[in-house]
């Protein structure tokens, strides 16, 4: 199945390289393009795209503006696509709150061509996609987190069965399915079971979010392992 994406950038020759990237994939199709984040927002209603590569730092509308409007859309609007956070800072202040607004995604700009394309295959799949300086900034500032938020996080772990606690935890830790399995001695396949089970009972739409929230809920402790 091919998958289609806009590419949302202020820089036009950034937008032109990403796409002639893409579409030289045939398994990618860009499907539109937009100068800021307002635009974008209505580039992705009319174009319905399984994926938005978003700039972060834009004028008129910047990139966690544009993702807030895309993940909360207005009644009526019931398309959700993918977003791909992208930005030449790794430690820039939008990334946090933009993964909570609902972002799978963040890569650098200057990242090989080849992860670009990985990455939007990975988003595109419903999987998240942290480079491990954006999840070392994550997890500074899931530290500062109230304890009264605290406190509401980890009432909802309650419906989850110990084995799905576990899955939860290792998500968290940045085991990819694979290692998940190899560690709780099950099947590939079982554990996608307990993701999927985890985010259905959670409410969240990805990985990227379950992270967010094993954190906040003290689930996970930055530094213990």
């Amino acid at each position: 199945m091919t998958i289609r994406v806009i590419i949302v950038d202020d820089q036009s020759m950034v937008r032109a390289g990403f796409a002639a990237l893409l579409s030289a994939q045939s398994d990618i199709d860009v499907v539109g393009e937009a100068p800021d984040g307002r635009q974008g927002v209505e580039v992705s209603r009319a174009t319905h795209p399984d994926v938005v590569l978003m700039d972060v730092r834009m004028p008129e509308m910047d990139g966690l503006a544009a993702t807030q409007e895309l993940m909360d859309p207005p009644p009526g609007v019931v398309h959700r696509p993918k977003v791909l956070m992208l930005t030449t800072f790794d430690v820039d202040d939008y990334v946090y709150a933009a993964l909570r607004a609902g972002a799978s995604g963040f890569l650098l700009k200057d990242a090989p061509p080849a992860d670009l394309i990985a990455a939007v295959r990975v988003v595109a799949a419903g999987e998240a996609l942290l480079a491990p300086t954006v999840t070392k900034r994550l997890i500074t500032d899931f530290t500062q987190a109230q304890p009264v938020r605290r406190k509401e996080h980890s009432l909802k772990l309650n419906s989850l069965t110990p084995r799905e606690l576990e899955v939860l935890e290792l998500i968290a830790r940045g085991l990819s399915n694979q290692e998940i399995a190899q560690k709780l001695v099950l099947a590939e396949q079982t554990v996608k079971t307990h993701i999927g089970r985890v985010l259905a009972k959670l409410g969240l739409r990805d990985r990227a979010q379950a992270v967010i929230l094993a954190y906040e809920s003290g689930l996970v402790t930055p530094g213990v392992q």
